[in-house]
């Protein structure tokens, strides 16, 4: 695609809007994987940067994500953080592996109803995200949050080319500031980014006790990393209208894993809010707005630290909240299409949204919807539809 001037315009700016999306998930999913914010970051802009030269997929975003962090979370809890650089490198090398045999292939073995539960269940998983936020902090928040939502989805009906997560985070940061309000902010004190971090690991010994420890969680980490990416390449395509090379994909995500490890972060996968923040919210289709993200990000937990502490909460809360209604397919939950569907679809679609809310696993997820799907095909009992 040759690129005019606008369209780099449009590109550099979606990459912005996504990087200050990113942080606030980014830093949570550091505490629940057991390693630092700066870490998480780190891995972050390894992740988001070699995806956007060797992924299949332009204009999707993958970073540290919290799917892979619960999997490795219990490892880490349990053994240490010495035993996470070895099980990324790991996860990276049976994802090349993976790869290579075919992995890709899954996608075609997802019905729609599984589809339509993992949309539906991470629209629900966004939104609910997104309280911690604004809970507990005065009506202010509240007032706020309604604000931020508002003004990005009015924006783009009164000035089609400004993205407007751009134009919520400047308005809301500007009236916190101005009206002298105390309302959380995303920056975190501390999230410099260390040459030397690797060196901060007591790395476990390389023996066969450290590869029975780290081999289930590397394992989960592989699969949970590729299905999640692979899903996400599928909406991406649709929300597109294009295609995308999704062998192509799975093997940079294990090599960008790889790189990751190797020097000290933690392993990540594509992550379908802030894609669809990048493409939908930005009207991003190309590789230079995932490259400007990862740049965006490693000058937001470096030099600009002082720029990210200022930006509040609630304004890409309420970007976020947006993100999750349009993430749902509201027509698959329509009493009339609910009506017309054969029943062993809509339960498909409820146990792979009831799975993923109760666990926070998309992954799991995803995998009893389609158990369930396969079951319910060999009793005969339902014709399941394809992806369409």
């Amino acid at each position: 695609m040759k690129l005019s001037s606008g369209i780099w315009s449009r590109e550099i700016v979606a990459g912005l809007v996504t990087a200050l999306a990113l942080v606030p998930e980014v830093i949570s999913f550091s505490v629940i994987s057991g390693v630092s914010p700066e870490i998480s970051l780190f891995s972050s802009v390894i992740l988001c940067l070699t995806l956007s030269f060797a992924g299949g997929r332009p204009a999707m975003v993958t970073a540290a994500a919290g799917s892979v962090a619960l999997v490795a979370g219990p490892m880490v809890h349990t053994h240490g953080l010495a035993y996470l650089m070895p099980a990324v490198l790991l996860c990276g090398a049976l994802q090349l592996i993976f790869s290579c045999a075919g992995f890709a292939g899954i996608i075609r073995f997802i019905k729609q109803p599984v589809m339509n539960g993992f949309v539906n269940a991470l629209g629900v998983l966004i939104f609910a995200a997104q309280l911690s936020s604004v809970n507990h902090h005065g009506i202010i928040i509240y007032i706020l949050f309604a604000l931020a939502a508002i003004i990005t989805v009015c924006v783009p009906r009164l000035l089609p080319r400004v993205p407007a997560p751009l134009i919520t985070v400047l308005i809301i940061s500007l009236l916190v500031y101005f009206a002298g309000l105390t309302v959380p902010m995303v920056g975190v004190q501390g999230t410099e980014l260390k040459g030397d971090m690797i060196r901060d690991w007591n790395m476990a010994p390389v023996n066969f006790h450290t590869l029975m420890i780290i081999f289930p969680t590397a394992l989960s980490m592989a699969l949970v990393g590729l299905m999640e990416t692979l899903l996400t390449a599928t909406v991406a395509d649709a929300m597109t209208q294009t295609s995308s090379d999704k062998t192509r994909e799975s093997l940079a995500l294990g090599a960008a894993n790889l790189l990751a490890g190797s020097l000290g972060g933690v392993a990540g996968c594509a992550m379908i809010g802030q894609s669809i923040v990048n493409i939908e919210l930005g009207k991003a289709r190309t590789r230079l707005s995932t490259f400007a993200a990862g740049i965006t990000l490693l000058l937001l937990s470096t030099d600009m630290n002082n720029i990210l502490n200022r930006i509040p909460m609630v304004a890409l809360a309420g970007i976020m909240a947006v993100v999750a209604m349009k993430t749902i397919n509201w027509n698959s939950i329509r009493p009339a299409t609910l009506i017309k569907s054969p029943w062993s679809e809509t339960l498909i679609m409820i146990v792979s949204v009831g799975i993923t809310v109760f666990t926070g696993n998309l992954a799991a997820g995803v995998a009893c919807g389609v158990i369930l799907t396969y079951i319910l095909i060999f009793r005969k009992a339902t014709t399941i539809p394809t992806l369409r």
